[in-house]
């Protein structure tokens, strides 16, 4: 066995003993500890795992009231700017720009260009939402797609900080994460939820 140091402040998913976790760490030789690992970053594993964070973290939100449908605003319709959070290489974004293209032309888009999946995604797409949160010209709504793939793909979607992001941006949210079956919270805290990302 080996010691593993880390903060609170660095889960950005909710585990608990018996769960299957991914552990990212720096190995460290200590005059005290001797060999141990310092933590950069642990994350939910396999499917029990994920869900069973997803269930601790949506209790813990919910309760906080930052899924509540009074918190939803409407979107502008149709907006003139929107600005969409997503990866240009990922077919969601290819998806996107044929069906917006063919019904509003004339709309403009500004891309954030980010990760949707791995370690860095979550931070990338949060810092997005600050960026166009910041701006001094402000776009209409915020977008933030990603199409399928299996729940260690989405976990990045259900990640605390990010939920939080969504929820405290204002401006309004529109987002879609993999297909109709697949929830996210991240589209649980978003103003207005598609089933995919050729819906929003």
């Amino acid at each position: 066995s080996l010691k593993v140091f880390g903060t609170v402040y660095q889960l950005n998913h909710a585990i608990e003993d018996g769960m299957m976790v991914r552990l990212r760490a720096r190995p460290e030789l200590h005059p005290l500890y001797n060999f141990s690992l310092q933590m950069v970053d642990v994350r939910p594993s396999g499917e029990g795992s994920i869900k069973k964070s997803f269930d601790i973290l949506f209790a813990k939100l919910t309760k906080e009231g930052l899924f509540d449908e009074s918190r939803k605003r409407a979107l502008p319709y149709p907006p003139a700017r929107i600005g969409l959070i997503t990866s240009n290489e990922a077919a969601a974004y290819g998806d996107f720009i044929k069906v917006l293209s063919a019904r509003w032309p004339l709309m403009e888009i500004e891309l954030a260009n980010v990760r949707v999946q791995g370690d860095s995604a979550a931070g990338e797409i949060v810092a997005a939402l600050h960026h166009f949160n910041l701006s001094s010209d402000p776009v209409e709504v915020l977008v933030i797609i990603r199409g399928g793939g299996s729940s260690d793909d989405l976990l990045a979607f259900a990640d605390e900080h990010l939920t939080r992001a969504i929820a405290e941006s204002r401006i309004p949210t529109l987002v879609a994460i993999g297909h109709e079956r697949d929830e996210s919270l991240a589209e649980l805290a978003a103003d207005v939820r598609a089933s995919t990302p050729s819906n929003a």
